[in-house]
């Protein structure tokens, strides 16, 4: 058994290190409403996006955007994978990896070759180990991403696409369900056949089918800007306005010129979310780390006090014996 100055030493460690894991987790929270705050904020745009999208293609004969074309057979994709810049976040960034891995492995069997665009350390590290090469790659920003990083990933996955270079572009990162859970996710970005977003807090993703009927297109748009409103406050949908619209030069073109934008809002949208997901899933660990800290605590507190007591049982029969000793003498 170890002696008391061990047992004691290592209490102290173990709340020298409940102290950091608790401060960590009040950080987590405090920096998780800010990240939410900032899904929200882009929510409205999100939506209307949406709705846009929507609403010109149903009101479009036969649109003709390279970013619509769909492929095959697929014979390379490019990858975009969202993690974090720091760990101590539990299975947020190995959930990612090891479901990005097992991608790119069942597409080499295919014969489907991948390019990586990494965002966060952790990718990259992982990536750059495995001697993977990378297209793109992004770190100190996973946290506060930025409208710029979106922008030049957008810009490069569609130069790609467009170009013929590449043949489906798939973003992966955690989306966070709430502000405890985080579900990995997989979205093809391109090509376009549907937009979506899936807002915090909703399991089901907001999505409209560029191929549906004006009918369906039109309901969705109206559903989605009555969500819009809850968030904004002051949109208003274009479902909702009186009579139609005419679009200059013609809506394919319209439609062609706003792809883009929702390519970059849309790789945009998984960066926040991701970064919420990641202050969510470090504030659950440092939680959970914390706790284990109070019960390990406790645990070595009742062995301290065995062992004390073992000692002063010991130290009083010993000075009870010696007693007994002179007595006899």
């Amino acid at each position: 058994m170890p002696n008391l100055r061990d047992i004691k030493r290592r209490i102290n460690s173990v709340e020298s290190t409940k102290q950091i894991t608790r401060t960590m987790e009040m950080v987590a929270t405090a920096k998780i409403r800010r990240a939410t705050e900032r899904i929200v904020e882009a929510t409205p745009y999100a939506l209307a996006m949406v709705e846009v999208l929507g609403a010109i293609a149903s009101r479009s004969a036969a649109p003709s955007s390279p970013l619509l074309v769909v492929r095959d057979p697929v014979k390379r994709i490019a990858l975009i994978v969202v993690t974090s810049d720091r760990g101590l976040a539990g299975g947020f960034n190995s959930n990612i990896l090891r479901a990005a891995d097992r991608f790119i492995a069942a597409k080499r069997a295919e014969g489907v070759e991948c390019d990586i665009i990494a965002c966060g350390k952790k990718a990259i590290a992982y990536f750059k180990y495995r001697k993977l090469p990378l297209l793109l790659s992004f770190r100190d920003q996973s946290a506060d991403p930025q409208i710029s990083q979106a922008r030049e990933i957008a810009t490069t996955v569609i130069d790609e696409y467009v170009s013929g270079k590449v043949d489906q572009v798939v973003v992966f990162y955690n989306h966070a369900k709430n502000v405890a859970d985080q579900v990995a996710t997989s979205d093809v970005i391109l090509p376009v056949e549907k937009v979506e977003y899936h807002e915090i807090g909703e399991e089901e993703a907001t999505t409209v089918h560029l191929d549906e009927s004006a009918k369906v297109a039109a309901a969705a748009s109206s559903a989605l800007m009555a969500e819009a409103k809850s968030s904004a406050g002051k949109v208003t949908s274009a479902s909702e306005a009186q009579g139609d619209f005419d679009y200059e030069p013609s809506a394919e073109e319209v439609l062609d010129a706003l792809l883009p934008s929702y390519v970059e809002t849309r790789i945009f949208y998984a960066l926040l979310d991701s970064a919420a997901g990641e202050q969510g899933a470090r504030r659950k660990a440092m939680k959970s780390a914390t706790d284990n800290a109070t019960d390990m605590i406790s645990t070595l507190t009742r062995v301290y006090n065995r062992a004390r007591q073992g000692a002063i049982t010991t130290e009083i029969t010993e000075i009870v014996g010696g007693a007994a000793a002179l007595e006899e003498e």
